[in-house]
Formats: C-alpha cells, structure tokens, sequence
C-alpha cells in the first residue's frame, strides 16, 4: 500500500478568553480557531517497520517525547488490529510557536490511519481518541474553524464559513512554553457554573470578524509579551504593513498574525516583513477555511 500523506495545518487562534483556573490546574477557554492552507506534514507507510522518522526545518527543534509515539501506543491499545506502520513527520512549523503544531501532527496521523484502515473507520471513535491524547487534537482532528471551549477539547462547529481572508504568520524563532504563559497569567479561579457556549456569527462579512476579533482580543497576549518583550514589537510591525486590517497573537504565542482582504496583500506584507526581519519565520497564508486535509502523494 502507498504511503498516505497528511498535511497537519497550523492552527490559529482568532481569539482567546480565558475563564478561570479550574482546580486540576487547567484553565477553562473560549476561543474562535481556524486553520493556515499549510503546517507540517506526516506521512503513514502502512505494513512498514513501526517506527518515527522526523525531518524538516524544525525537526531537530522537537524536545521531549513525540505526541506520534503516543498516537500509535494508544492506537495500538484501543484497536489491536488497526494496519499501522512507520510514521514520518516533516516539521515545516516552529516548536512551541501557538500553532497547535503537535496537536495538528497528532490529528494527521489520527486522520491518516483511519485512510489506511477504511473496515475499521466506523469501529474506532477517533474523536475520542483525539481527546485523550490533548485538548486541541480534537479541533485539529476536525480541521475546520470552529469556537472550542472548555480546556480547547469541546468543539463548536460554526454554522457557515468564515468570510474570506488571507494572512501571515509572523514568530521571531524563539520558543514559548504555553504552561508558562498561562503561570504569567494567574488567572482567578473558573466559575463553577457557566452556561454552554455559543458558536458566534454567521459573519456577513470581514469587517464583522475584525469587530468580534477586535472585541474578544486574546488574553494570554499580555503574558506572553511580559515573558517574551519581542512579541509587543512583531505585532507592531505586522499591524503596520500596508493593507493589514488587524494584528494579534496567536493562542500563546509567540506567533503573531495579520489578517488580509486579499493574497496578493498579504503575500506583498509577508515578503515586506521578511526583508525587515530575515531570521525571523514569517509565511502568507489563507485563513478561512478547513480545506485541503489531504495532501497529494
């Protein structure tokens, strides 16, 4: 059987409220999620030698066990006669970046041995198996722009498509830890009751995202800049670029984004942005919707 490529899409949060502090030591969020038409690759060859090969430009960048070992361990335990295999990851997204890059690779392999085994596809509850292997797995495994509550793992489907939009990505190639973001953060304790939350929109348009956007902000922002000062000086300079309709951090960063009405724009931004800061990890991209899980290959 070929191998099965999967494209593990970088994850961007358009928002981000933080609730409270559960007493487990979670924090319970709301956030606004959608995906770049790019992020990391994995490739599953089914039969083959079980084993995990990591390559590309932030592959050595991986410290501490790989989730894709866990992924098949727990594969292995819920369904002994799932066909697996050797599992190679291309890391074309920075470590610790707030792009759910893990998370994403975690959901791609889900996604890519559930190719592989279509007797097994209804026998498996893979959201369920997302959901115990990290809270963002279970959106990524969806891949589709959703608001997800709850420690990230409950997932709101949107009831229509985000407007059209472009961006870019911009990080400065520095790592940032998430638990130490929210440590900064020293949120108050989670409120016991809250009522369900909502999926917002439908959005008639770009503006009306920008308002929500604009509106929600993303707690861990401030955080994340007292722990990494760089971050306030590479959202200023994303917001800056001609044609940027609005800039901000992603989850907990130390990626910032901006949002674009048009590639062109925002290909000319990225390409601006670049030139002005050459070590740093900046990429167009397209924003709006879950396409492409599948890559070709």
């Amino acid at each position: 059987m070929a191998a099965i490529r999967e494209i593990a899409r970088a994850k961007i949060n358009l928002t981000l409220s933080v609730l409270g502090r559960r007493p487990d030591g979670y924090h319970e969020i709301e956030s606004l999620v959608t995906f770049a038409d790019f992020g990391d690759a994995v490739s599953l060859q089914p039969a083959a030698d079980p084993k995990i090969t990591t390559s590309g430009p932030f592959g050595a960048a991986i410290d501490g066990p790989n989730l894709l070992e866990r992924t098949l361990a727990l594969l292995r335990q819920v369904e002994p006669g799932l066909r697996l295999g050797a599992v190679a990851l291309e890391k074309n997204l920075p470590v610790a970046a707030g792009l759910g890059g893990g998370s994403a690779d975690a959901a791609a392999l889900l996604r890519a041995v559930r190719r592989a085994n279509p007797d097994f596809a209804s026998r498996v509850s893979w959201e369920a198996v997302a959901a115990q292997l990290g809270a963002d797995v279970t959106v990524c495994l969806a891949g589709r722009p959703a608001l997800i509550a709850g420690i990230g793992d409950r997932v709101e489907p949107l009831a229509r498509d985000l407007p059209p939009m472009a961006g870019i990505l911009a990080n400065p190639t520095l790592p940032l830890a998430t638990a130490a973001v929210y440590g900064a953060l020293d949120a108050p304790p989670a409120p016991s009751h809250r009522p369900p939350a909502t999926p917002p929109g439908p959005f008639a348009d770009l503006d009306a995202l920008i308002d929500y956007m604009r509106t929600r902000g993303n707690d861990l922002e401030g955080p994340a800049t007292s722990l990494l000062p760089v971050i306030a000086d590479l959202k200023a300079a994303v917001a800056a670029l001609p044609d940027c309709l609005y800039a901000a951090l992603s989850g907990s960063g130390p990626t910032c984004f901006g949002i674009f009405a048009f590639e062109a724009a925002a290909a000319g931004a990225a390409a601006t942005l670049s030139a002005a800061h050459p070590g740093y990890w900046i990429r167009p991209a397209r924003l709006d919707r879950g396409r492409m899980l599948n890559a070709p290959g």
